[in-house]
């Protein structure tokens, strides 16, 4: 039924049943109207704004519903569907923002998959440009200091010199760690298991957190995209954790059964309280979107923040 006839037909209902009361009633109006009379009327009509407003509460409902969906709709957040009942406008109106909805979330997902791809293309670059570049320029410098402080006879000179190797080979380690971090290497060398360890390890040893991890042993085999985006989620979600937790401890751990990969990152910080959801955690679920996985955010049991990731293995190519 078309809206505009559902509101007619609901004012109908209450203004049909008002006139039957009036019409079949014991009461009568006298001019002037006298104080009982008024009262009568007042209450009828008291009566009828109420019948009316609560019916169309009800037949208005499912358009108080869509409002509210439409305002929170999160496309990092997809099946957010409504559902539809019946037959006509109001119902047509839900199966079209469904429709709608279905269609923005596919062009999200194809025009993530492309950004993200085009950013992993860049990062690669970026990488790259740093081993080769920045890198062999650092090593060439440290050579060069190495020479001239075996040449030197001068004991302070010597002494500075040491000092630039220092600060030298510390500058070249932290390329080296900048050109891991974005583009990780072992993942592709030695999959995903040593990589998620390497990465661990190397954020424990610059951050001073205690990072525990879990792998089980026999994870199934995945395609290169899936990899990723489980290394990448880590990524974030430890590096969130340094940054923001106030944390000392974290717990890593990598499961999986016949069904599902999982991914959870626990720790003991201040936790995730009111905060809003900032670009990290925003890439963490485009990243998801991209296989099909599904990415939760909470309280932890140890009263800091928990992440958990969850990807399905009946994916094709997964």
């Amino acid at each position: 039924m078309p809206l505009f006839w559902r509101i007619f037909a609901l004012n109908a209902v209450v203004l049909g049943a008002a006139t039957a009361l009036l019409l079949w009633a014991p009461v009568t109006v006298s001019v002037p109207v006298l104080f009982t009379e008024a009262l009568v009327l007042l209450g009828g009509l008291a009566v009828m704004l109420v019948a009316n407003a609560v019916l169309l509460h009800v037949g208005l409902a499912p358009l108080d519903r869509l409002s509210r969906r439409m305002a929170t709709v999160d496309l990092l957040r997809p099946g957010q569907r409504l559902p539809v009942a019946g037959q006509g406008g109001v119902s047509q109106l839900i199966s079209a923002f469904n429709d709608m909805l279905a269609r923005l979330e596919a062009e999200r997902a194809a025009s993530s998959t492309r950004a993200l791809s085009a950013q992993e293309a860049e990062r690669r670059r970026i990488a790259q440009e740093l081993h080769d570049e920045v890198g062999q320029s650092l090593t060439a410098v440290l050579l060069e200091l190495i020479r001239a402080a075996d040449r030197v006879d001068d004991p302070e000179l010597r002494a500075d010199l040491h000092h630039a190797q220092e600060t030298t080979r510390e500058s070249l380690d932290e390329v080296r760690r900048l050109a891991r971090r974005l583009r990780p290497g072992v993942l592709e060398d030695l999959g995903l298991i040593p990589a998620l360890t390497a990465l661990a390890t190397d954020l424990s040893t610059h951050t001073g957190l205690a990072i525990l991890h879990q792998f089980q042993p026999g994870l199934p085999a995945l395609d290169e995209q899936t990899e990723l985006v489980i290394y990448r989620v880590a990524q974030e979600g430890l590096t969130n954790v340094a940054r923001h937790a106030e944390a000392t401890r974290v717990e890593i751990s990598l499961r999986h059964n016949d069904t599902v990969v999982s991914l959870r990152i626990r720790d003991d910080g201040r936790g995730l309280g009111l905060a809003h959801e900032g670009a990290g955690i925003r890439g963490m679920r485009e990243r998801a979107l991209l296989v099909g996985a599904s990415l939760e955010l909470g309280a932890a049991p140890t009263g800091g923040a928990e992440v958990n990731l969850v990807v399905p293995l009946n994916r094709d190519g997964g």
